[in-house]
């Protein structure tokens, strides 16, 4: 399998560019966050990527960081999601927007993307829950294995989830449960 490719840009047709290396072009998709990030043309490119072997055809999809190919990756072992879909969410959501709207299990951010309905959007939260955020949990600001513990206490005692990020985000890094579930009521109480 080609995992990354290097070499210089020749075109750029969203969503797709070609990349030549050593004198062999490959076409290859990539999501808008990586297209408007691209060099100019006759500029060097290195891509991370990943080939789909179809029955009647060899698709590349290339990735600007890997992040981006990891929930690539993750968002096609949803069921009835194909790569075009996958590039379609990622082009419409950055990674840390739909790992947010993963562990908020928010629909909004994903029915935005052209594509995706509701019952889409709802089986991709379901089927993402505790895997693209445990992949890329750094994406998610100041969510450590306290925070997180301290998000489900808040969310037990009955504010919303957005309500307790919002809350959980404002502790200091590496704060006990105990004090953070303590510090986040505080700051809940002043809103």
């Amino acid at each position: 399998m080609i995992g990354r490719l290097s070499g210089n840009l020749l075109e750029k047709n969203p969503p797709q560019v070609l990349v030549d290396c050593n004198g062999v072009g490959y076409e290859v998709h990539v999501p808008m966050s990586t297209f408007y990030n691209l060099p100019a043309l006759n500029e060097r490119i290195t891509l991370l990527t990943h080939m789909v072997v179809r029955e009647d055809a060899q698709l590349l999809y290339g990735f600007s960081s890997n992040d981006e190919r990891s929930a690539f990756r993750e968002l096609l072992k949803v069921s009835g999601i194909g790569p075009r879909t996958a590039l379609a969410v990622l082009s419409g959501l950055s990674v840390s927007d739909l790992a947010q709207a993963i562990t908020l299990q928010e629909v909004g951010p994903l029915t935005r993307v052209p594509g995706i309905g509701k019952k889409t959007a709802e089986r991709l939260l379901l089927e993402l829950k505790g895997k693209l955020g445990a992949d890329l949990g750094g994406l998610v600001p100041n969510v450590n294995d306290h925070s997180s513990d301290v998000l489900q206490a808040l969310t037990a005692l009955g504010y919303s989830d957005k309500e307790a990020l919002l809350a959980v985000k404002q502790l200091p890094a590496n704060v006990g449960v105990s004090d953070g579930i303590k510090q986040a009521l505080k700051l809940l109480s002043k809103t």
